[in-house]
């Protein structure tokens, strides 16, 4: 076997008898195609893909938008073959020539690191928590270059790691030791190690907030364009999937129902779900600040709360780690008070003080009148039932083995609040109060067999067990596509109003906090730097970092938006 290797690190070619040949296509040969591509999961009665036609093109940039369920995910796993035994894939398959599916073992692992790199939504799914950054890389120089020195192969990857803005000298960090941020850029250098013509990213910003996800895509984006790579987003932002691709395309159950300049198809959507998704988003940047009343009692009040985390240094002069420190506000019955800001500005941090789960150094924190930094064993639980938390992603705070039902009626069960019949009996209530209905219908299904949207309003549920004054919501629809998203933010505020819950709303998109909530809070380095209505911050930003929010919030093109039907 010989190997093309330049100092740069680019394509090379490779071909033995036990190899694939692979080579860089020119700007006019097709590196993806698909035609009439079908595919059914085991034990699934229903076609996942039905009859789908794509193409990319060297070099180009793709969209694949779609609401929840469309198939958009499972294009990427048949791409690269990467589906569950006894699963079912008709029609054509083509990357770079190629069908992946017949090839053995040795040649399809080949063929996936050096025709196409994936890129994740969660990057920790792809990393090895025991491995160091550069081992991560050296792994995957060594497994598609082995006759390739050591040396030069350390230097490719510390040449890779500058390339995403991380920096050789993290060459021995691990990945626990970065952020959100620089995991999803490491993602991106593992992606392009081999120079692949195509790569594929699947949610790649969902995690991070718009300040981050906007590095990580310009970055993303303008290394595909130094390799001539083509790129394929998959995306439930039509915002953010409009300003990085030039084409996009709509699935909808398993078909292309759009396709076309990115432009073109959010000005004059032709389908029904192009109309609905577009109307859908046009909605999340139009929404105007919510008002309240001024009058309703004062349920969660924190003053001057600080979380300091140590560092090491001499016991006399420690170093400290001010994740917040001397946050102050307040929130009514019935009111919601947004929390946004950049990674590491310290909302999750406030988050899990207020519910108990990080240390506090200093501040008060009154919920219903009770000092909750004064009590302590029972007092303390019985007064914290008064506030619970919807988290980001509800497939992980779920317990994959527990029904539905024994998820919602877990909460009571623990705190002794009711028998099993009756903690069965409210969870069927409130999965018809959360819009799961009948209940006889999801009672006792497993999380996994949920939509992204069904396992959000189970967590939702699940939170409003014991029947709590104040809803921490933190980062709970970013995972999910606009349709679904909206559906989400109207369900918390119908429950708000029958409820008179008071929500603290944790999220890294300005845009969304201001439709929703009726304050906004801006965090910066532990601190409060702005606070009003969201639409003030939006239009008349004055902190630093809230017009870095403002400017990175993925918003529609104008023209686009001037088009769209109402």
């Amino acid at each position: 076997m010989t190997l093309g290797i330049r100092p740069s690190g680019s394509i090379h070619g490779i071909q033995s008898q036990d190899s694939v040949l692979l080579t860089m296509p020119s700007s006019s040969e097709q590196v993806l195609e698909l035609s009439q591509l079908r595919m059914r999961y085991p034990r699934s009665a229903d076609w996942t893909l039905d009859g789908l036609n794509l193409s990319i093109k060297s070099g180009e940039r793709l969209a694949l938008v779609g609401p929840s369920g469309c198939g958009k995910s499972t294009v990427a796993k048949a791409v690269l073959h990467l589906l569950p035994p006894g699963s079912i894939c008709q029609g054509g398959v083509l990357l770079t020539g190629q069908d992946p599916r017949p090839l053995q073992q040795k040649r399809l692992r080949q063929l996936r690191g050096e025709a196409v790199g994936l890129v994740f939504q969660d990057p920790m799914t792809r990393l090895n928590p025991l491995m160091t950054v550069g081992k991560h890389l050296l792994d995957t120089l060594n497994a598609h270059q082995p006759e390739a020195t050591p040396s030069w192969r350390e230097q490719r990857a510390e040449e890779l790691l500058e390339r995403v803005g991380i920096g050789a000298n993290r060459f021995r960090a691990y990945p626990h030791e970065f952020s959100g941020g620089m995991r999803q850029r490491l993602s991106i250098a593992l992606a392009i190690a081999l120079n692949p013509p195509l790569v594929i990213a699947d949610e790649p910003t969902t995690s991070l907030d718009v300040a981050v996800a906007g590095q990580v895509m310009a970055e993303l984006s303008n290394l595909c364009e130094e390799l001539g790579s083509a790129l394929m987003l998959i995306s439930h932002d039509l915002a953010m999937a409009a300003h990085w691709c030039e084409r996009m395309a709509i699935l909808d159950g398993g078909r292309m129902v759009e396709e076309g300049r990115s432009e073109e198809l959010l000005s004059h959507p032709r389908s029904a779900i192009g109309t609905r998704l577009v109307g859908a988003a046009k909605a999340r940047e139009g929404g105007s600040t919510p008002t309240c009343s001024h009058t309703a009692a004062v349920v969660l009040e924190v003053n001057a709360l600080r979380c300091w985390h140590a560092l090491g240094g001499w016991p006399w002069a420690p170093t400290w780690l001010k994740a917040v420190d001397g946050v102050s506000f307040h929130i009514r019955a019935g009111e919601s008070l947004g929390v946004v800001g950049a990674s590491g500005c310290g909302k999750s941090t406030l988050c899990r003080a207020l519910m108990g789960l990080t240390p506090i150094r200093g501040g008060q924190v009154h919920l219903q009148g009770h000092n909750l930094l004064s009590l302590q064993g029972q007092p303390l639980r019985q007064a914290r039932q008064a506030l619970q938390m919807v988290f980001q992603d509800p497939l992980a705070c779920l317990n994959p083995k527990m029904t539905i039902a024994e998820a919602i009626a877990d909460p009571l069960l623990i705190h002794g609040m009711a028998s099993r019949a009756e903690a069965r009996q409210n969870g069927r209530k409130l999965l018809e109060q959360v819009g799961l209905s009948p209940a006889e219908d999801y009672q006792n299904r497993l999380p996994r067999q949920l939509s992204g949207g069904q396992q959000q309003r189970v967590a939702i549920a699940r939170a409003l067990a014991l029947k709590p004054k104040v809803l921490i919501c933190d980062e709970s629809v970013s995972m999910l596509d606009a349709e679904i998203q909206s559906e989400v933010l109207a369900l918390l505020r119908q429950l708000q109003k029958e409820l008179g819950l008071a929500m603290l709303f944790i999220t890294h998109d300005l845009s969304v906090a201001s439709g929703f909530c009726h304050r906004v809070i801006v965090l910066d380095h532990g601190q409060i730097v702005e606070e009003g209505p969201g639409d003030q911050l939006l239009q008349k930003p004055q902190a630093a970092i809230t017009r870095i929010l403002v400017e990175a919030c993925p918003r529609l093109p104008k023209q686009c938006i001037k088009g769209m039907p109402k």
